[in-house]
């Protein structure tokens, strides 16, 4: 059994594999109950990716020997995919992460990761396996946040994933319909816009959608949108195997 953790900004998103085969995810908000469920269905091997902090700090914090063989991702780790990025050692894991889950998943494809989450990520990843690039942008808790910072009046906002408001429409007709308006309205049509300039040169290029926010949007996008929520933490696992077993580089 392998574990694969990503630790994001603001929750921890584990995954259990058994050989190639996702057997379960989870998400938690402290490191204390992903101990507790580490405890419970501990793992051979394990590999942490994280965004806000050294990836070798979170097994001493689990104070649990739970996963006997550990991989940190940084820019130092030999992936499965190549990178056509001029600043390697600044690249974030779970840009690579979700890089590696595509070309797993979809080998032999040009693909267009969106990564809804804190920040919003488009990379692309050529057929070759190769890493192109991409940008990145503010999320939409990122928007609603800056709206009341950075202004005297306007109300702090946030979205309940788990239960989400009615989609808004464009002539909101009050202060609050008109932010969340302007945050999600705003950012569909910024993607899907990013997805028409990529079709524009890659017509049958795969786009796939992951991240805490992609569900608010996969339905909205212009299809074809491929949802893949577990994408990190697919490629955690591929990159796990890569670094423990030496696999070959080409799924």
């Amino acid at each position: 059994m392998n574990v694969a953790i990503d630790w994001g900004n603001t929750r921890l998103k584990a995954g259990w594999f058994s050989q190639d085969k996702l057997v379960r995810t989870a998400q938690f908000v402290s490191v204390d109950e992903l101990a507790q469920a580490l405890a419970q269905q501990p793992a051979n091997a394990g590999i942490v990716s994280s965004t806000s902090y050294p990836a070798e700090t979170l097994p001493p914090l689990l104070q649990v020997a739970c996963v006997e063989q550990w991989v940190f991702l940084d820019g130092q780790t030999p992936v499965p995919i190549q990178k056509a990025y001029d600043t390697p050692h600044t690249l974030g894991a779970d840009r690579v992460a979700a890089a590696v889950g595509a070309m797993h998943l979809y080998p032999n494809e040009d693909c267009l990761i969106l990564d809804l989450g804190t920040c919003i990520t488009a990379d692309r990843l050529d057929r070759a396996g190769v890493f192109q690039g991409g940008l990145i942008a503010p999320g939409l808790r990122m928007r609603l946040q800056a709206m009341h910072e950075f202004t005297a009046r306007l109300p702090l906002l946030e979205i309940d994933r788990a239960n989400p408001p009615a989609w808004p429409r464009l002539d909101a007709r009050n202060t609050r319909e008109a932010m969340l308006s302007g945050a999600l309205n705003g950012m569909r049509l910024e993607l899907d816009g990013i997805v028409a300039e990529y079709r524009l040169e890659y017509p049958a290029g795969r786009v796939l959608v992951c991240g805490g926010d992609g569900p608010l949007f996969e339905s909205r996008l212009k299809p074809p949108i491929f949802a893949v929520p577990p994408l990190v933490l697919w490629g955690l696992n591929r990159i796990l195997h890569y670094n423990v077993k030496k696999l070959p580089a080409n799924p």
